[in-house]
């Protein structure tokens, strides 16, 4: 069943504890939070399992759950999943938030985080896929031993050289070959990417099976509602298609505050939702 999603990062940089952003979040609709890495109260390496506990426990006092994370490297500048001499920490790390999703009960992890991911000077991109490719072959096994799903996040080419598209994107999930590494629509970045609009590449894309996750926001860096992008299609091809997966709200910047911006959100999702059919 769809689910209503909040991804935090707004509400944390807003300066609301995490108690607030979930009261907040079940106060204007969203029924489970996205977490950014980055608003975590300590280092992930550092962080206590009783902590993530409490965050979870928290969450449920308030009638959410935890969809699972994503920035999950812009808060470790020194990590890479494309510099070779970085890969071994960058795995660690990785499965230290694996350990840390899964404590939380979520399932997904979005991959986006464009500065961690910049291909090497002058290397052939082909060398550079065929290399993250390898890397990420025992991390998709190690999420599949835990019931996650990785999902590598297509993002606009003003952010990263590397990994822009669908198409691209569906590449490297091939090459590491596992149920439990895929990709996800990014919907401001695929406006911005893609040559086809989204509701095209929802209907395209939605029955290979390799999306596995959906971030809903304006090309504008805004949340549905604040920009010019037809929300309405776009919830329309994706009920159409037959996924049941989370709808998580990303927007980048604020309309007035965070508060404001993600309840439009909600209201507008929500509305969409409700008159194309969601049961």
């Amino acid at each position: 069943m769809i689910r209503l999603v909040c991804c935090n990062e707004l509400l944390s940089r807003q300066g609301l504890d995490f108690a607030d952003q979930c009261r907040f979040a079940r106060a204007v609709g969203y029924e489970a939070l996205e977490l950014a890495v980055e608003s975590f109260p300590d280092d992930p390496r550092d962080i206590s399992m009783a902590e993530i506990r409490k965050m979870r426990a928290i969450a449920k006092s308030e009638g959410l759950d935890i969809a699972g994370l994503h920035w999950l490297l812009s808060s470790a500048p020194e990590l890479s999943i494309t510099d070779p001499e970085a890969s071994r920490p960058t795995a660690d790390y990785l499965l230290r938030l694996f350990d840390i999703t899964a404590e939380l009960g979520g399932r997904v992890l979005v991959h986006g985080s464009p500065r961690q991911r910049r291909p090497p000077e002058g290397e052939p991109r082909d060398k550079t896929l065929e290399r993250v490719a390898a890397f990420f072959a025992p991390v998709a096994k190690a999420a599949a031993d835990r019931d996650l799903c990785y999902c590598i996040e297509p993002l606009s080419r003003d952010q990263t050289p590397f990994i822009n598209t669908l198409k691209e994107a569906a590449r490297l999930v091939g090459m590491v070959g596992s149920d439990h590494f895929k990709t996800m629509l990014d919907c401001s970045s695929a406006a911005l990417a893609e040559d086809e609009d989204v509701p095209s590449l929802i209907e395209m894309w939605m029955p290979t099976g390799n999306i596995a996750h959906i971030h809903l926001n304006d090309r504008n860096r805004g949340a549905p509602g604040t920009g010019s992008d037809d929300f309405s299609a776009i919830i329309a091809a994706i009920l159409k298609s037959g996924y049941s997966g989370d709808l998580s709200v990303e927007p980048f910047k604020t309309c007035y505050s965070a508060e404001v911006t993600l309840a439009i959100a909600a209201a507008t999702v929500e509305a969409h939702l409700q008159t194309h059919g969601r049961k």
